[in-house]
């Protein structure tokens, strides 16, 4: 396809106008530095990632930095970023870049694919941006963008319709600027095409998109089919010992927040009795209601204060937390949000 195409020719040109220039990831774009950025972007905000990364980066400059450094800390600074598997996969390839290529990023789309935690669209991503190579993407910013403009009905997830996506994403890229490409097809999305009240009167394709003409924004994407979400409780056993330190449990490093510390937690109140050891009389603090992608979780905080001090056997899994002076360790966000509320009633 030659670079007369007018969709990207359209949207190069809004670009130049109004394209998003200066984010950090956007200076001295590296293979790196784009790769940990497409992975923080994931579900997640650009103005929430922004912190973070920079923080990310200030302590690991380089993927021989990140491969070195214990995942407790990986876990310590993505704390309150979620979806944790992302850290975990961000260091196994950190370690398999250093073992199997030197430290250097591969340059072949399948092999970039074959490290931990990365997909198509995102390796695309990482080579389109980092190197000008000349590949697709399909996040969900671009999904909605050619589903609105090109008039692609069905679920985005359905692999027909995926399919013809990702044909369409492939027909729409130029010739050159593959970077500005890819980030002006991701910067539509975010910023003119969102999902609710797209700003249409200012996109470069008002007189060219099926779903503007047919009054369509709405309906496309067209959602993921209904599901009742499932609702789950456990109760978390947040005892604090004489000195103020909080117990924590290191999670099995699969599964959900896994690898970061959390609370004792038990589906039954009875198993958290049986934990402690005696017949507790606790302290309930108000139910901690948090989201996942896949179901809604409870969390019943079952305060002690002041306990002995009890006899942890295995170190590995267990550790005493002090507040006051935090250990470099991965938190999940509820974790977070509960001490907080501990400590402030402590000092009430």
């Amino acid at each position: 396809m030659s670079d007369a195409n007018p969709f990207s020719t359209a949207l190069l040109a809004w670009f130049d106008r109004a394209g998003r220039k200066h984010l950090p990831w956007q200076q001295s774009p590296t293979p790196y530095r784009v790769w940990i950025s497409e992975i923080m972007l994931q579900q997640t905000q650009v103005a929430t990632v922004i912190p973070y990364y920079q923080r990310f980066m200030q302590r690991f400059p380089a993927v021989r930095a990140l491969a070195d450094a214990p995942l407790d800390e990986v876990l310590h600074l993505w704390t309150g970023l979620g979806y944790y598997a992302r850290a975990r996969n961000l260091h196994r390839a950190a370690n398999r870049l250093v073992d199997e290529f030197g430290g250097d990023f591969p340059h072949s789309l399948e092999q970039v694919q074959s490290l931990p935690g990365i997909g198509r669209s995102t390796a695309g991503a990482i080579l389109a941006l980092s190197r000008e190579d000349r590949h697709p993407i399909l996040d969900g910013n671009v999904k909605r963008v050619l589903t609105r403009h090109f008039g692609v009905e069905g679920f985005p997830g359905e692999k027909k319709v995926e399919a013809r996506l990702w044909a369409l994403a492939e027909q729409c890229l130029p010739q050159t600027r593959m970077r500005d490409y890819t980030q002006a097809v991701m910067d539509l999305g975010a910023t003119l095409c969102t999902r609710s009240q797209p700003r249409c009167v200012e996109c470069p394709f008002v007189a060219t998109c099926v779903a503007h003409r047919d009054n369509l924004q709405t309906a496309l994407p067209t959602p993921r089919p209904k599901k009742a979400r499932p609702q789950r409780m456990a109760f978390v056993v947040v005892a604090l010992n004489a000195a103020g330190a909080i117990l924590l449990e290191r999670r099995p490093p699969a599964g959900i927040w896994g690898g970061l510390w959390t609370f004792p937690q038990f589906e039954l109140e009875t198993d958290a009795a049986l934990f402690v050891g005696a017949p507790p009389t606790w302290e309930r603090l108000p139910a901690y209601h948090h989201a996942f992608s896949h179901f809604d979780l409870a969390l019943q905080p079952l305060v002690l204060r002041d306990v002995e001090r009890m006899q942890i056997a295995d170190a590995e899994r267990y550790c005493w937390y002090d507040a006051s002076q935090p250990s470099r360790i991965g938190l999940a966000k509820p974790v977070v949000d509960i001490i907080k509320q501990v400590v402030s009633s402590s000092c009430q």
